[in-house]
C-alpha cells in the first residue's frame, strides 16, 4: 500500500469532521483573491462559517466519505474545479450565498485578465495636472488633452470590450483613473443540504423578491375575489363600497330620491332645468334670468378671447398673403 502523508490525512480528516457537523456544505471559487484580502475574509467569516482550503483531489475523497452518511453530497465534487474551498455553516444556503456575494469588492485589472464588462472612460477632467502623463494616456488610445490648465479626455472611450484580454499598459492605468474593473470576493458554486445541490442560479435572486412575489399575490387575490364578490375579511370592505357605488349610480339614473342620492338628483334637475331656460330667457322668472346672466357673463370673455385669436390669425395670414405678393413683384419687376 502506497504511503500517504499525514497532512493529506489531516486535511481530509478535518474536511469531513466539519462536512458531517453542519448541515449546510459549499464549494465556492476563491480564484483571484489576493491573500490580504483572503485572510481578511476568513476572520469576518470565522463565527459563522468553517472554510478549508486544500487539493481538489483531497476535497473529493473527503465529500465520498461524508456522502456514505449523507446521501447526495457527492453531488459536490463536480463543483470542486480550480481554485476553491469547501465551506460548512448552520446557515440556509441563501443567507450563504448572500454572506459570499458580500465579500466581493472591486478589484485592480491585471495585464491579460479578461474584462468583464465594457470598459470605458467617460469625457470629462481626470486626476492628473499637466505633464508628460497626457502622452501616455493618448498611447492606450483616450483622446486626451490639456484645457484650463487640466487634463481631461474629450469624448467617452471603450478602451477594452467585454470579453477581450486586458492589455498591460491599459491595466496599468486604470488604477491612475480610479477604475477599477474587476470583482475578488468568495464566488459561490453549489450548496448542499438535506440532499439537495443547489447553483448560485438558483440562490441569485433579490432579498425581497420572495416578498414581493408574496405581496403581489395577495393583492391579485383580493382583486379577484371583489371582482367575483366572494367575501372574506379582505374583500368584505371593498365589495361593500364597490355594492354602494353601484346602488347610487342606479338611484341617480332611475331617479329614486334617497337620503344619499337626493342631493345629486337636485343637482341634475337644477342643471337641466337651466339647459331648459337657456331656449326660453323670455319665460322665466327674475331669479333663473340673473343666473342665465351670470353664466353668459363668465362664457363671454373665454369667446372673445378665443374671436381675438381667429382674428389675428386671420391677419397673419393676410400679412403673409400681402408680402409673398410684393416678392413676386420685386422678382419679376
Amino acid at each position: 500500500m502506497a504511503h500517504v502523508a499525514a497532512w493529506k490525512k489531516k486535511r481530509v480528516s478535518d474536511l469531513t469532521e466539519a462536512m458531517a457537523a453542519n448541515p449546510v456544505v459549499a464549494i465556492v471559487d476563491v480564484h483571484g483573491i489576493p491573500a490580504p484580502q483572503m485572510q481578511a475574509m476568513r476572520k469576518s467569516l470565522r463565527s459563522r462559517v468553517s472554510m478549508i482550503m486544500t487539493r481538489n483531489k483531497l476535497m473529493r475523497i473527503a465529500i465520498d466519505e461524508v456522502a456514505t452518511e449523507r446521501p447526495g453530497l457527492e453531488g459536490l465534487k463536480e463543483a470542486v474545479d480550480g481554485q476553491c474551498a469547501v465551506v460548512s455553516t448552520n446557515m440556509n444556503p441563501f443567507m450563504l450565498f448572500r454572506e459570499m456575494e458580500n465579500t466581493k469588492t472591486a478589484a485592480a485589472a491585471k495585464p491579460g485578465e479578461i474584462a468583464p464588462d465594457n470598459i470605458m472612460v467617460k469625457k470629462g477632467d481626470t486626476p492628473f495636472k499637466p505633464g508628460p502623463i497626457v502622452g501616455d494616456l493618448q498611447k492606450i488610445g483616450l483622446p486626451a488633452a490639456i484645457e484650463r490648465g487640466k487634463i481631461i479626455i474629450k469624448k467617452d472611450k471603450i478602451l477594452v470590450k467585454a470579453g477581450d484580454p486586458i492589455p498591460e499598459d491599459v491595466a496599468k492605468m486604470l488604477p491612475k483613473l480610479e477604475i477599477l474593473p474587476m470583482t475578488v470576493g468568495l464566488d459561490l458554486i453549489a450548496v448542499f443540504e438535506d440532499g439537495v445541490i443547489y447553483g448560485r442560479d438558483v440562490l441569485n435572486i433579490p432579498e425581497d423578491y420572495y416578498p414581493t412575489m408574496f405581496a403581489t399575490a395577495a393583492r391579485n387575490a383580493i382583486s379577484l375575489g371583489v371582482s367575483v364578490a366572494y367575501p372574506t375579511n379582505a374583500t368584505m370592505q371593498p365589495i361593500l363600497g364597490r355594492a354602494f357605488r353601484e346602488a347610487l349610480g342606479l338611484s341617480i339614473a332611475a331617479a329614486i330620491p334617497t337620503s344619499e342620492s337626493i342631493k345629486f338628483l337636485l343637482a341634475k334637475a337644477d342643471s337641466h332645468m337651466i339647459a331648459l331656460a337657456s331656449q326660453a330667457p323670455d319665460l322665466v322668472d327674475e331669479r333663473v334670468q340673473a343666473r342665465l346672466s351670470a353664466q353668459s357673463m363668465a362664457a363671454a370673455p373665454v369667446a372673445t378671447v378665443e374671436k381675438e385669436e381667429q382674428e389675428e390669425e386671420e391677419n397673419e395670414e393676410e400679412v403673409s398673403e400681402e408680402e409673398a405678393a410684393a416678392g413676386l413683384s420685386a422678382l419679376f419687376g
